[in-house]
């Protein structure tokens, strides 16, 4: 199964771990990483991720997320394509940076997309291309 984190994703371990969804999120997500690690999930990565690690203001978070590059069977690149279906996905109200984030997953083919933006969460039924969940839907419908 191929999987493409967003930023969110791969900070939530990183935030107040006293909120128990945070926590939640955390706990799924690690699942998850370990799931990439053992190859039954496949990663993606995205020059977009790059850019948006690469502006984390903590060094510590930079230098983790930017370990997970390593592990991604995929690394997305811009092109006039992508740039264009992120502007569809703009239309369904997405940010541009996760419209970009978003194209990126469909252009490989990614099966899921998943965040812990609500924004993003609450427009995914705008989306039908991917499937968009938050990691504890994730692992509710991939394990459960």
């Amino acid at each position: 199964m191929k999987i493409y984190l967003d930023n969110c994703c791969f900070n939530r371990p990183f935030d107040d771990q006293s909120q128990l969804r945070i926590r939640l999120e955390s706990e799924a997500k690690m699942a998850i990483q370990e799931g990439i690690r053992l190859g039954i999930h496949i990663l993606v990565w995205s020059y977009v991720m790059d850019y948006e690690n690469h502006k984390n203001p903590f060094p510590e978070r930079r230098e983790q997320i930017s370990k997970w590059r390593a592990y991604a069977v995929e690394d997305i690149e811009e092109d006039g394509a992508l740039l264009a279906s992120a502007k569809l996905i703009g239309q369904a109200g997405i940010k541009k940076m996760d419209s970009l984030h978003i194209a990126c997953a469909i252009k490989a083919n990614a099966d899921y997309f998943l965040t812990t933006d609500d924004w993003i969460l609450e427009r995914a039924s705008l989306i039908t291309n991917i499937k968009i969940r938050d990691p504890i839907e994730f692992i509710k419908e991939v394990f459960i």
